[in-house]
């Protein structure tokens, strides 16, 4: 989701990628909260961060959102990124109850995402 806002918001000025620790499986109740929204992200594909640090590019910005219990396993990029940020968002993966309540919290975190990226991009670009 938030590579998402990120695009959708500010893809002149940022190229984004979305890792994970491991790829997995996108999470359909995310793609369902996101079309609420008008966003499509059904053909997006899940990666793993060390697909994506074998490329050895240099990264401006590496923002990770690993909630409070993962924050631990959330990777660090020494020498690959000139600023590291750590957001904690609840992990919709995690999430129990019944398929109303999901919904709910995962449009809970998709909003708290928007906005921070919102934030974030309004104090980064001029």
């Amino acid at each position: 989701m938030a590579e998402t806002f990120l695009n959708t918001f500010a893809s002149d000025t940022f190229e984004t990628m979305s890792a994970g620790i491991e790829p997995g499986v996108l999470n359909l109740l995310a793609v369902e909260v996101m079309k609420e929204i008008g966003i499509d992200i059904s053909q997006n594909k899940t990666k793993g961060v060390f697909d994506l640090l074998k490329k050895g590019e240099f990264i401006s910005y590496v923002i990770t959102v690993c909630d409070a219990v993962n924050a631990e396993v959330c990777p660090v990029f020494p020498g690959l990124s000139t600023l590291q940020i750590h957001w904690s968002f609840p992990d919709p993966s995690t999430f129990t109850g019944t398929y109303e309540k999901m919904l709910n919290q995962i449009r809970a975190v998709r909003d708290e995402i928007k906005e921070k990226i919102e934030a974030w991009i309004r104090g980064v670009i001029p």
